[in-house]
């Protein structure tokens, strides 16, 4: 069963369009979606984890419709989002903030303590659980986030440029970390740095005006690149290539 099947979504807003007809199928397994800055990536993933409805096409979450307010309400106890920024009370310490999402997602309480602490830990936070996020460096918020978006291990996990901030030994665990977790998750996350997502997902995206250029793995998106790509791996040459190439439509091919 695709987790996520999407068929010729569009959105904007304020009547300009950001998202172009945009097909996509996924399941258990990670996706990353590549693109410059500007492409559409994160309003592409907030209307995947149902922030913003689609002005036209249709979105289906875990083999539903996802339409009315009871539909909308039971897709989003599957789904974990890190969005590019997000608020939070002031004095929420980490363990606070945490809870609370998985709250928000209606994790069973008696779950909430254990899925916490489990989400806190696999971020490597556990020296800071009682800390303030104020009193957190961006790094640290950055880890906070994806443990509140992982908490309870929802289906699908949606994490809008997860690395920002993060060091090189951050960025090494957070991949072992999606590897882990797509194991029995759909994990999407999007970053406009190739190498983030080329070791850990078994399929890509290459998003470049609001339309999908390239889906597939990463060995097909490096086979696209030609000698004059600007890049300084092959992947980065075939993902240079794919921005340049016309519109594709995903058919939900397996993860």
């Amino acid at each position: 069963m695709l987790i996520v099947d999407v068929k010729a979504l569009h959105q904007g807003y304020r009547g300009k369009p950001v998202v172009r007809g945009v097909s996509l199928g996924l399941g258990a397994g990670a996706f990353g979606l590549l693109g410059p800055n500007g492409a559409g990536k994160s309003t592409l993933l907030r209307s995947l984890a149902t922030v913003s409805a689609p002005t036209s096409g249709t979105l289906r979450l875990f083999g539903h419709d996802v339409r009315t307010r009871k539909e909308l309400r039971a897709a989003r106890r599957g789904i974990g989002y890190l969005p590019q920024s997000f608020a939070h009370p002031a004095d929420f310490t980490v363990t606070d903030f945490v809870r609370h999402c998985a709250w928000l997602r209606e994790v069973p309480r008696r779950d909430i303590p254990r899925s916490a602490s489990e989400a806190i830990e696999q971020v490597e936070l556990q020296s800071q659980a009682g800390t303030p996020l104020r009193k957190l460096s961006g790094g640290m918020r950055r880890r906070a986030g994806i443990a509140q978006a992982i908490a309870g291990r929802p289906a699908l996990i949606i994490l809008d440029e997860p690395t920002t901030g993060l060091d090189p030994h951050q960025r090494v665990r957070f991949r072992e970390l999606v590897r882990e977790l797509a194991r029995d998750s759909c994990v999407l996350l999007s970053t406009h740095l190739v190498e983030d997502v080329a070791h850990t997902c078994a399929r890509m995206g290459v998003l470049y005006e609001g339309t999908l250029r390239f889906v597939g793995p990463p060995a097909e998106l490096q086979a696209l690149g030609t000698a004059d790509a600007p890049g300084d791996t092959p992947l980065e040459r075939g993902y240079a290539t794919a921005l340049g190439a016309p519109p594709v439509q995903d058919r939900g091919g397996a993860q």
